[in-house]
């Protein structure tokens, strides 16, 4: 498909920023694809980041056609894409999209799929670039490297063309399923090809973390632990497991959020300057942040973390049921709705400093952010005026809901006394910049097609993170007193809230 074939909208800037390329979606029928990677494509497209020599092949079980991926395709735009469909976009998008329907293990299937991509190269001019995204439970991703590797799929026909592998978290389950899944996708393809997708790397103010910290030169002096009393980390969400009660009754909070999205973040936080704004330079320095914190034995494991599971509550004025009584979930289920923990970053800058990491379902709210407060002022002299202690600064980065960056501060109140109340600085990227942030997944889209890694994550630093939560995993296999319960709409279990009340802090404030 030629650009004199398909003319873009009049008034559509394109900007040749990508390649010409094939991305093939496996499981082009599952909701990931309706919700995330189709709207982002359409909305890449509708901001002129994609070359008009592009195809998107879907391949899935089923009886899909072409014709029913594209009706699929243009419902999903309409129902999820953070902008209307427009029809000349979507004129333009329609006969790009084909589909193969077949088993993600069917040898026949790929040689198909081969057939198809050859031809798209030469009457689309898609150049031997391919994108091939996982789609799918992670069960089937060695199954489809494997598949495209006996196809001859798995390398570039040509010196100048590419072909990357995206697969989705979770990793693995443990730290043996990690190491083994890496190892039978490094049968295949090459490290370099393989790009592992957190979408939480994706948000605006997680990648801040990076320019804030090092495109900034008052804060990077104070960003150890002489000025820094503690961090913390939070992740909450108000909602339960809903119709995902068969996996996370598996899976479980340390698994499904603190192994990937929580070390990531505390990565970030905690890094060093890496040598350069380059892929393998900052997850360098991510992976030695890691490696910086031991695992937990058993005895630290009981000490230093805490589990639970909600209870029947309130959330926003209405009641629900208790993990107990979802769908998909065991009766007696030890499984943990919610982990906190404590960890210790044992290098130069950051040696007495507790990173506190928590998240949990059916809490108070929904928010994600890192707190960073810093140490009380050493000498206060306001004490003879009989005044509260002032509190601590924090400075909050703000992931959800409300992005953007708070400092806290103390202010004189107006008034002829000396009197001190804690202000707010904030920035809000909703009313700061006009333009509106795009989905996670299109930045991570568009990085995979430009053959960008730094915000995908990479094998060592998978299994080190792992290693890590399976330290506690471990330690919580071998307890047999009963997990701490926590009212659904509350802050967590009583047991959280002592993991820092012990050492004179608090948990800041759902």
């Amino acid at each position: 498909m030629s650009s004199t074939q398909n003319p873009l909208r009049e008034g559509l800037t394109h900007v040749a920023t990508v390649p010409p390329f094939v991305l093939v979606i496996f499981g082009a029928g599952g909701d990931l694809t309706r919700r995330k990677l189709i709207p982002a494509i359409y909305n890449l497209m509708l901001d002129g980041l994609l070359p008009q020599e592009m195809a998107i092949v879907g391949f899935s079980r089923g009886d899909d056609t072409d014709e029913t991926f594209r009706k699929m395709a243009h419902d999903a735009i309409e129902e999820f894409s953070r902008r209307p469909l427009e029809e000349d976009v979507w004129n333009t998008l329609q006969p790009m999209l084909h589909f193969v329907a077949a088993d993600f293990d069917d040898a026949e299937a790929y040689k198909k799929l081969g057939t198809l991509l050859t031809k798209l190269d030469r009457e689309a001019g898609t150049g031997g670039n391919r994108l091939f995204y996982c789609a799918t439970p992670p069960s089937q991703y060695p199954v489809i490297a494997e598949r495209l590797g006996a196809a001859g799929l798995n390398h570039a026909r040509r010196d100048d063309s590419f072909v990357r592998l995206v697969v989705e978290k979770p990793f693995g389950h443990d730290t043996e399923s990690a190491v083994a899944l890496n190892r039978e996708l490094h049968d295949v393809f090459e490290e370099g090809q393989i790009y592992r997708l957190d979408h939480y790397l994706g948000k605006e103010t997680v990648q801040n973390i990076l320019v804030f910290r090092f495109g900034n030169g008052i804060f990077e002096p104070v960003w150890n632990r002489q000025y820094i009393d503690h961090v913390q980390i939070t992740v909450a969400e108000s909602i339960g497991v809903g119709t995902r009660g068969g996996y996370y009754d598996h899976a479980g909070a340390a698994r499904d959020m603190l192994q990937n999205h929580l070390m990531q973040l505390l990565a970030l936080v905690a890094m060093e300057p890496p040598v350069a704004f380059s892929a393998d330079a900052v997850r360098d320095e991510k992976v030695k942040v890691l490696r910086a914190i031991h695992p937990f034995t058993t005895r630290e494991a009981v000490a230093e973390s805490v589990r639970g599971q909600y209870e029947a509550g309130l959330v926003d004025g209405k009641d629900v049921p208790g993990y107990l009584d979802e769908v998909d979930v065991a009766a007696d289920s030890r499984t943990e709705t919610f982990v906190a923990a404590r960890f210790l970053v044992d290098n130069w800058r950051w040696a007495g400093v507790p990173f506190y990491l928590r998240t949990g379902k059916r809490l108070a709210k929904r928010v994600s952010e890192i707190a960073i407060q810093f140490q009380r002022v050493p000498h206060r002299f306001f004490q003879s005026l009989d005044m509260p202690e002032i509190e601590p600064n924090v400075l909050t980065l703000r992931i959800q809901p409300d992005e953007g960056i708070s400092l806290k501060f103390g202010a004189k109140v107006p008034g002829p006394t000396i009197r001190i109340q804690g202000v707010n600085m904030d920035f809000f990227y909703g009313s700061t910049f006009a333009d509106q942030s795009p989905e996670a997944y299109e930045r991570l889209v568009l990085d995979c097609l430009h053959g960008d890694s730094t915000l995908f994550t990479r094998h060592d630093e998978v299994e080190t993170a792992w290693g890590l939560v399976s330290s506690l995993l471990n330690a919580w296999a071998r307890e047999t007193s009963p997990i701490p319960v926590y009212p659904a709409g509350s802050a967590g279990p009583e047991e959280a809230m002592a993991l820092l009340e012990r050492e004179g802090r608090r948990w800041r404030r759902l």
